[in-house]
């Protein structure tokens, strides 16, 4: 909705309800620099933090520094420092995984947003930004009462490679353009620091303080829980430079460079033969070659899984070298502190590498505010109970539902239901009365609500049938029950779907249908129903829903997949019409054959001569159920393109460079070259341009509508991809009236892809951008 565009307005109003609560009486944790303790130099705020954090590392035994490298951090008492616990969850909440948070003190619950893959199904910058923001008020406000820590291990990044992988749900989908978007937006959010800046209004300040500590997982190609013979733990992900290149790290490369995240976590796995962990290419990339200033952690017992399971280190001590040679700084689990003074003794690490490692964990508690004295007289000192599971917060929770479900399919218009009739209404399937739609990586909500709840205060009877005992299905015993009632009711809605009994960490799917008798249930209910039926699906991963597509007795098809505690109220206002749906899949639906691709394989381009089709909808040549982008609305959309150069021209220099200016005649002949290196070009960011575009509502209904602007390349040039999503744009539009939006091109990032090196290469010729059903041709040539 519009408030969504104005985050800045939104963000000084709830900034300023929260400075002018009064201070609770509460349990605060305990702090460092008390006195008699408060004299040292690291308790100075006057010092740069460099300065704090390297007298502060001077001032300990190797045993305090030892027991540092640990997600639980022991007290150092001879300094006054108490112990802290790094790790706790927040990938669309406060979450309960981890030992950090708790919901036994004043706080009993915290807003459950939807689970991240319905959120990136809204494609809204400014949405993924607010609800890091809430996410990071809300844990602060815990840590100002003793039931969490401040440094929060999301979000997930990774690329949504295979849609078996269990974990897809917790990650922004198949695109590592819209993977990096989410990542800097939620970032931002979630640490504060542009939020906290607008409101100070002071946007000039260095001032680099944190509300929390963001931490951008699992580094990298990892998407693989357990399949066959293979497991995260063991699983060595072969990843040619090309694929990393421009598919694997975006995500990461945003989070670390625009989002400026203060943690890198690396994954399980091993990549190219090397534990991620271990590995020194890619750690010293992400300091050297992105910059990033701040701590990786280990995924929980990775250091253990260096030695244990990958057999890569041939003894523990080796395997605590390994990481910390690599670059890592702390060990989620105990084998570090069990095993890294017998590495020191026997001359595998040095102090000083425990120093590197100790100088950025401590400079990010300072950005914290750790060792700033009494946290109660900080910049977040006065957040408490009262600033969690707010009316605002709750409110964001369902326009966030609201604009990630996805309208899949709506024959002759058969939604929206008119709420005018109070009709009368069967809702059948195991998932319709559940409150628990959060998926994996949840809390204990504010306001839990199941989707029969929802779509009760819409209707004049409702009745409900389980038709399957549980979501796997197994047994029909159920069916005669929900037949009955689909025969009675004026309409019937049929809950299908998955739930993390089915995929979630360390469970893979093996199928991409409906599991157990679901598609029979499904089936025979629309049959037996007095009019076609509406069909919603739960759950993170792409479904084989082929059979209903084709059913003329399910009209309509919503995928809700897993919507947080504001999903059943989120779903009857689409039903009802109230809201017009306006989510696109975030990734491609796979028909069942694509079971048959082996999970193992990483690679991302189709290859024809060994029957590979690909993956993802940017290099996929197979069938579909439904495309990376689907969503359908109760309006219809036209465009236009208003605005965008016809040609952009590149010409030699001497020095091998290139330089770009926009022509509208050439009469100079074309160099025989068909790409050129990114690398090359001189002044990139010059070649950016705006695309401007009229998007007409032409239908009978307002409401949002997402505006995907992508490219194709020239030709068929080797390893380029089938097509690039450019930008998006969501907007709010009036029914049969126009609304304008720009969506900025950067031919350097958007029509570029990598080459068998890693290197990305800018193809010439005519690239052609196409929005709809809309295309626009953009010459790149040099002369």
């Amino acid at each position: 909705m519009m408030f969504l565009q104005q985050r800045s307005t939104i963000i000084i109003f709830l900034f300023s309800l929260l400075l002018i609560h009064l201070p609770k009486f509460f349990t605060t944790p305990d702090y460092p620099c008390k006195p008699p303790h408060s004299h040292y130099p690291f308790c100075n705020i006057s010092l740069p933090i460099s300065t704090r954090t390297t007298s502060l590392i001077s001032l300990l035994t190797l045993s305090d520094k030892i027991n540092q490298l640990s997600n639980t951090a022991s007290s150092i008492s001879h300094l006054g420092i108490p112990s802290y616990q790094w790790w706790s969850e927040a990938l669309h909440g406060i979450a309960t995984n981890g030992p950090g948070v708790n919901f036994n003190g004043s706080v009993k619950s915290a807003t459950n947003f939807p689970q991240v893959i319905v959120s990136a199904a809204a494609f809204n910058r400014s949405l993924w930004f607010l609800i890091g923001y809430a996410v990071g008020v809300e844990g602060r406000a815990m840590f100002n009462v003793g039931q969490a820590g401040l440094s929060f291990w999301a979000p997930n990044v990774n690329v949504f490679r295979d849609p078996r992988w269990g974990r897809g749900q917790e990650t922004p989908g198949e695109d590592p353009m819209v993977g990096s978007a989410y990542a800097v937006e939620f970032v931002r959010g979630i640490q504060g620091v542009d939020g906290i800046k607008k409101v100070l209004n002071d946007h000039d300040s260095d001032d680099d303080g944190l509300m929390v500590s963001a931490c951008c997982k699992h580094f990298t190609a990892y998407d693989l829980e357990k399949w066959g013979e293979f497991s995260r733990y063991n699983f060595n992900a072969v990843v040619t430079q090309q694929d990393l290149e421009d598919t694997y790290q975006p995500p990461f490369r945003g989070c670390v460079q625009q989002g400026k995240a203060s943690c890198l976590m690396c994954s399980y796995n091993e990549v190219n033969g090397v534990p991620a962990c271990a590995s020194k290419d890619l750690l010293g990339l992400v300091r050297n070659k992105w910059g990033f200033e701040g701590y990786i952690a280990s995924d929980c017992d990775a250091v253990a899984t260096v030695f244990e399971y990958q057999k890569y280190a041939k003894s523990a001590e080796d395997a605590v070298a390994d990481v910390l040679k690599a670059g890592m700084d702390i060990n989620c689990g105990t084998f570090m502190l069990r095993h890294t003074e017998s590495a020191i003794e026997q001359g595998l690490v040095k102090e000083e590498d425990l120093d590197r490692a100790l100088f950025n964990l401590f400079s990010v508690q300072m950005r914290l505010g750790l060792f700033n004295g009494d946290p109660e007289k900080g910049k977040f000192g006065k957040l408490g109970p009262q600033d969690v599971c707010t009316p605002e917060h709750k409110k964001l929770a369902l326009e966030a539902a609201r604009q990630g479900i996805v309208l899949l399919k709506n024959d002759n218009k058969f939604l929206p239901l008119d709420k005018k009739d109070r009709v009368s209404l069967a809702i059948i399937g195991p998932m319709a009365t559940t409150s628990e739609l959060g998926g994996g990586y949840s809390g204990i909500p504010c306001s839990p609500r199941s989707l029969y709840d929802g779509l009760k205060e819409y209707v004049k009877t409702i009745s409900y049938a389980f038709g399957c005992s549980d979501v796997k299905c197994d047994s029909d015993d159920g069916f005669a029950v929900a037949i009955d009632i689909a025969k009675q009711a004026d309409f019937v809605v049929i809950v299908a779907g998955l739930d993390t009994t089915l995929e979630t960490e360390d469970l893979d799917r093996v199928s991409l249908l409906l599991p157990g008798k679901q598609m029979d249930l499904v089936s025979r209910v629309a049959a037996a129903s007095k009019r076609p039926v509406i069909l919603v699906l739960t759950g993170g991963g792409p479904l084989d829903v082929s059979f209903a597509e084709s059913n003329q007795l399910i009209t309509s098809i919503l995928w809700i997949g897993y919507p947080g505690e504001a999903g059943g109220k989120a779903l009857a206002e689409i039903i009802f019409g109230e809201f017009n749906p306006a989510g696109r899949l975030p990734m491609t639906w796979y028909p069942e054959s694509f079971t048959n691709v082996p999970m193992n394989d990483m690679g991302m381009r189709a290859d024809p001569s060994r029957g590979y089709p690909g993956r993802t909808y940017r290099f996929y040549t197979g069938s579909r159920i439904y495309g990376f982008g689907h969503g359908l609305s109760y309006s219809d959309f036209s465009y236009r393109v208003l605005s965008a150069p016809s040609k952009l021209s590149l010409s030699k220099t001497t020095n091998g460079g290139l330089r770009r200016s926009l022509l509208n005649k050439v009469e100079k002949d074309v160099f025989e070259v068909d790409h050129v290196h990114v690398d090359e070009l001189q002044n990139c960011n010059s070649l950016s341009f705006s695309v401007h575009i009229s998007v007409m509502n032409v239908g009978d209904m307002d409401g949002s509508h997402v505006v995907m602007l992508f490219s194709k390349w020239p030709k068929n040039i080797q390893g380029s991809p089938e097509s690039q999503l450019v930008g998006f744009s969501r907007l709010h539009t009036v029914s049969n009236k126009s609304i304008e939006t720009s969506i900025l091109a950067d031919p350097c990032e958007h029509f570029s892809f990598a080459d068998e090196q890693g290197k990305r290469i800018l193809p010439l010729g005519n690239h052609i951008l196409n929005v709809g059903d809309v295309e626009h041709i953009v010459s790149i040539e040099i002369y």
